[in-house]
């Protein structure tokens, strides 16, 4: 049953739920893009390259949180000074995450998975944190139920790859259950002390 999951029903269930959530959420789309427009301004989305699947780089999408301010020399000032508290609340609701929804329909990620991180990391993974990419990433994961962004770097990845070699229908029904709880408790949103996770640096 796990093998016919993974290979057929996981992707089916991606399908179907991710175009659900958007023909649902289509009206929380809309005001949240016109309160991006207003309190941020253009551009309404974030767009970034990220490793997939096996490594595959792909276009992911997200509301933007940040301001595009910067310093004289035209640099980007630092995350927590272009983080608003408009900008906060989106993070600490996940409503920035909502258009994930249409990479998981194009088939970039799934509902559940490691998060994809940025393209720059994935010569600093250890043979083990490799791993992680051998399934597509994921709109919430066994990681971000385990402490988000509250655990360190070498914590996330082990949760990522034990999750790769794990993962079932009732595992993923659990992760999706455990992110709606932290959601509302919002736990793990940033580290302490800070607004953003510090870059990966690779692990010793």
């Amino acid at each position: 049953m796990d093998m016919l999951y993974r290979k057929y029903i996981k992707r089916i269930l991606d399908i179907i739920l991710s175009l659900s959530a958007m023909i649902i959420l289509s009206p929380v789309y809309l005001v949240l893009f016109v309160l991006i427009r207003v309190k941020l301004g253009s551009p309404v989305f974030f767009f970034q390259d990220r490793p997939g699947l096996k490594g595959r780089v792909f276009h992911m999408y997200k509301f933007r949180s940040m301001t595009d301010e910067r310093d004289e020399k035209g640099e980007l000032l630092p995350d927590e000074k272009r983080l608003t508290p408009f900008g906060k609340k989106l993070r600490s609701t996940s409503l920035d995450e909502l258009p994930e929804l249409f990479c998981i329909l194009k088939g970039d990620m799934s509902i559940v998975g490691p998060r994809p991180l940025l393209v720059q990391y994935l010569p600093l993974y250890n043979e083990r944190q490799s791993h992680r990419h051998d399934v597509r990433p994921g709109l919430t994961g066994w990681a971000q139920v385990n402490g988000r962004n509250s655990i360190t770097w070498e914590e996330k990845f082990e949760y990522d790859v034990e999750y790769t070699e794990k993962y079932s229908f009732l595992m993923d029904l659990k992760i999706i259950f455990m992110t709606v709880g932290n959601v509302l408790k919002r736990d793990g949103i940033s580290p302490e002390g800070a607004a953003t996770m510090d870059y990966f640096k690779g692990s010793r």
